[in-house]
């Protein structure tokens, strides 16, 4: 029997690693709530109409979601990414506007596996539903950037476009589509035929061909309306007054149909590799009612932990934190002590951890070092007759006193204090 192992393009994540991915969560929820965002979970699978509706054209709904027939005859979806989950539920569960919301989660596509890219991968967001304030615009801007600075990111690069909306979008669209006709020759196969049912897409093509197009191609930022015009300028505006550096990315114009004026990427510039998109988002002002709801104007972002811990580690930041418990219990007396103490330690809130099967004192010391405790609890045969319990520092002299039983977790918690 071949061994067992995990699907292509997925992976596992076990301690010590592990550590930075709750680290990396907790960050962003302080950033975020902070700011108002409240936790919204969403399920990993959904009806297959969720997302044919917010991107019918894109690769990602064309060929790399992950659907399928249930057992009741329903076409489901594994999520492709996190935005119409979170729309779908606003619709459902109609929430007061301004409703903000953040949220951790898998997503799913089905594409070929590389460094950073993967068929399972994980995403932090925000959600933003109600206003259509620009410096709301730049309040989830900030908050993506605030989160990176958290982390130790330093070399982080902030892309900003606008997409236009339904007034000036149409006439660009039509100027855009002249010109990719003049030029179809020049495109690559994949566009080629196919250019006319999205021409955006020309722009955000990698293909040397694409690009030397794309470069040369009107930009919707030189054709905005005056509403448009007047909202980028409020948002980059903004981000001047806050001190964030932004850089105008006129080929900006991320992966999905449904966004409108301001768009946004951050880059890390620290990882060596053309795809080195940390996270991105922007403005989806007619999603919520082309999705069956109430005309409500939205803005996210979604920020992927993968390629996050990439930059972390190209920064030489976020290191996994080093301890996973206060205390270390070695019993060589029964095992009763370590028991019954790693309890009461952890009911006073402290972290405690105890060996089992009747270990060696040697080897249950050799776990103590390997838990990262600052402590050890030591029980034997005389410290259980005479009811008390030494202890012990990890680190630095080592010098070790007896302490009675009944006083071992004021004394604990003594030593563990700031």
């Amino acid at each position: 029997m071949s061994e067992l192992r995990h699907p292509i393009g997925t992976f596992d994540v076990l301690t010590p690693d592990s550590r930075r991915w709750e680290t990396l969560v907790g960050v962003f929820a302080r950033v975020v709530e902070g700011a108002g965002y409240g936790l919204v979970l969403t399920p990993t699978f959904e009806d297959l109409s969720v997302f044919q509706r917010v991107g019918a054209s894109t690769d990602i709904v064309r060929k790399e979601m992950y659907d399928f027939e249930d057992k009741g005859g329903r076409r489901i979806a594994l999520r492709p990414e996190m935005t119409a989950s979170v729309v779908r539920a606003y619709i459902q569960h109609r929430p007061t506007t301004p409703w903000k919301a953040w949220y951790v989660g898998s997503n799913f596509r089905y594409e070929s596996p590389q460094a950073g890219r993967y068929r399972e991968f994980h995403q932090v967001g925000i959600e933003a539903f109600g206003a259509v304030d620009a410096d709301l615009d730049v309040e989830v801007i900030a908050l993506g950037w605030e989160f990176y600075r958290a982390l130790g990111l330093r070399r982080i690069q902030l892309l900003v476009n606008s997409l236009g909306d339904a007034t000036c979008r149409p006439p660009y669209r039509a100027l855009l589509l002249e010109y990719l006709e003049g030029r179809r020759d020049d495109l690559c196969d994949e566009h080629r035929e196919r250019f006319a049912d999205n021409p955006l897409r020309i722009l955000d093509c990698k293909r040397p061909t694409c690009h030397a197009v794309a470069a040369e191609a009107p930009k919707q930022v030189e054709h905005l309306c005056d509403g448009c015009a007047t909202h980028f300028a409020r948002t980059t505006g903004g981000l001047d007054s806050l001190g964030i550096p932004w850089t105008l990315a006129t080929d900006l114009v991320r992966g999905l149909d449904y966004y409108t004026r301001t768009t946004f990427e951050y880059a890390g510039l620290a990882l060596q590799s053309a795809q080195n998109a940390v996270g991105g988002g922007g403005r989806y002002d007619g999603l919520v009612e082309e999705m069956g709801g109430p005309a409500t104007p939205g803005i996210g972002f979604a920020l992927g932990v993968e390629r996050i811990l990439m930059a972390c580690d190209a920064e030489g930041t976020l290191p996994s934190p080093p301890a996973t418990v206060d205390v270390f219990v070695v019993d060589f007396a029964g095992g009763s002590a370590a028991r019954d103490l790693t309890a009461q330690l952890r009911s006073a809130g402290i972290r405690a951890d105890r060996a089992f099967d009747g270990r060696s004192p040697k080897a249950q010391f050799k776990s103590a070092d390997r838990s990262g405790a600052r402590l050890a609890l030591v029980v034997g045969p005389d410290e259980e007759a005479a009811g008390t319990v030494v202890v012990r520092p990890m680190a630095g002299d080592r010098q070790q006193r007896p302490v009675e039983r009944h006083r071992v977790v004021a004394e604990v918690s003594r030593l563990l204090a700031p």
